[in-house]
């Protein structure tokens, strides 16, 4: 459930002020991952490798506080449930986004996953899962190798935003440059740093019971 909530009575009260009315209140932060593990279980599994590069994600977030919390609009919001938005190419060739649940059990993930996906290209309908849920939104390139992007900022758009391209294979291991950019009210440099950290320790660990 989404509900406003005081700056003035949240861990970020002084960023929200000092932030909220800021030209350009974004922060883009560039990281090489190590996906070794995660390309490997995608092998054995037989599941998605986005799919599960989105559950780590989630899973990263879902012990951080600051993920629950949004600015928008000059107010800040409190959520209780997290997902992850991709894009999906359509039917007729159209982008449209969807909104897959976080959950810690990546079976289910896996299975919303493939289920709201191919509804959204069936369709060629967004699926947004509206106040119920703070989306980290995402986008995959993985036509190309990059090493990031960086997001315009929009008012209309202040969810935490990662993005990558095409995986690098190497002789010892398999990375993947991503960019994370996240709203300054919303967490600081030692929030997002923890994030990206846990991040890989996710994609580490990631097993498939």
């Amino acid at each position: 459930m989404k509900q406003e909530i005081n700056p003035k009575d949240s861990p970020r009260g002084f960023a929200f002020e000092l932030w909220k009315t800021a030209g350009m209140p974004k922060v883009t932060i560039f990281k090489t991952f190590d996906i070794s593990r995660l390309i490997k279980v995608a092998k054995r599994s037989g599941m998605k490798t986005n799919m599960l590069m989105c559950w780590c994600i989630g899973h990263a977030a879902s012990g951080i506080e600051e993920f629950y919390t949004l600015p928008a609009g000059g107010h800040l919001w409190k959520y209780d449930r997290l997902a992850v938005n991709i894009v999906v190419k359509t039917a007729n060739g159209a982008a449209h986004l969807c909104d897959i649940p976080y959950s810690e059990d990546i079976h289910q993930f896996n299975e919303d996953y493939l289920r709201l996906t191919r509804q959204v290209h069936d369709t060629n309908e967004d699926h947004l899962l509206g106040d119920e849920y703070m989306a980290i939104d995402t986008s995959t390139l993985a036509e190309c190798e990059i090493d990031g992007v960086a997001s315009v900022y929009s008012e209309l758009f202040t969810n935490p935003f990662l993005a990558w391209g095409k995986y690098r294979r190497g002789f010892l291991k398999t990375t993947l440059p991503i960019s994370f950019q996240f709203h300054h009210a919303q967490m600081d440099g030692f929030e997002a740093g923890l994030f990206l950290n846990r991040l890989q320790e996710v994609i580490n660990n990631l097993k498939i019971a």
